[in-house]
């Protein structure tokens, strides 16, 4: 895929799926803002593209906030010159535990960053896309979108309304062109799963029907798949990145 200077904006960028996604992006062509509540990660980010020969900037933001997205979507228009294609990336999970257990601040928090995020962020990004004539957008949602993550109420709930919301927001732009799409990744080797060690890593693979934990690679590609050309009759769609394992 060549993105020949298209303008993209990156939410959770700072590390994980987010680094892997823009530096994907970045090498295809695109030029990125790296956008990320951590500025230390985000900085990261922007410093790996640019020693691959890429172009990025790094705006902080909390996507949780209303005025903290708009001013986010405000400087990166400004920045690129236009908005092309956005990636609503940045996530957040609670710990296992029964519903009943679940503190309350838990559920707002997941909540307000997965779902409310990506509602605040979408709702800048088609702003400028309506105006500009076009847009592309990927969510990331889970599997855990269309499927039960076992202990996680509120991370479950948050990426079925992912799902959702981007199956809404692809009808109701399909004749603007703007296409509007989600990947649902399943178990992936972020810092997060790296940490653990090989014995709990082999635990989780036996558990896919491949075999074996995704890359973050992985994801990034179907991302730039799904933002690309290639991809122009798509939208609407929710695509699992999980191994087989949804249909184990």
């Amino acid at each position: 895929m060549a993105f020949d200077g298209a303008g993209v904006v990156v939410t959770g960028a700072g590390s994980g799926l987010g680094r892997a996604v823009s530096l994907r992006l970045a090498a295809d062509g695109a030029q990125v803002v790296v956008s990320d509540i951590d500025e230390k990660g985000g900085q990261e980010t922007v410093r790996r593209i640019a020693d691959q020969g890429g172009k990025a900037t790094f705006v902080a933001s909390n996507v949780a906030d209303p005025a903290s997205v708009t001013e986010l979507f405000d400087t990166a228009v400004s920045v690129l010159g236009g908005l092309d294609m956005a990636v609503n990336n940045a996530g957040v999970a609670h710990a296992p535990t029964d519903l009943h257990l679940l503190p309350v601040e838990d559920w707002d928090r997941v909540l307000g960053v997965d779902l409310r995020g990506v509602f605040l962020c979408m709702r800048a990004e088609l702003g400028h896309m309506v105006d500009a004539g076009h847009g592309r957008i990927v969510n990331m949602a889970s599997n855990a979108g269309v499927k039960n993550a076992p202990s996680m109420a509120g991370y479950t709930a948050a990426k079925h309304g992912v799902v959702g919301l981007t199956k809404n927001a692809a009808l109701q732009y399909a004749r603007r062109n703007i296409r509007v799409n989600a990947v649902c990744p399943g178990t992936i080797l972020t810092e997060g799963l790296a940490g653990y060690g090989p014995e709990q890593q082999a635990e989780w693979a036996s558990l896919v029907p491949m075999g074996r934990i995704g890359t973050p690679e992985e994801v990034a590609g179907s991302v730039a798949y799904l933002l690309s050309d290639e991809a122009g009759f798509i939208t609407g769609h929710s695509l699992l990145i999980d191994g087989g394992l949804m249909w184990d």
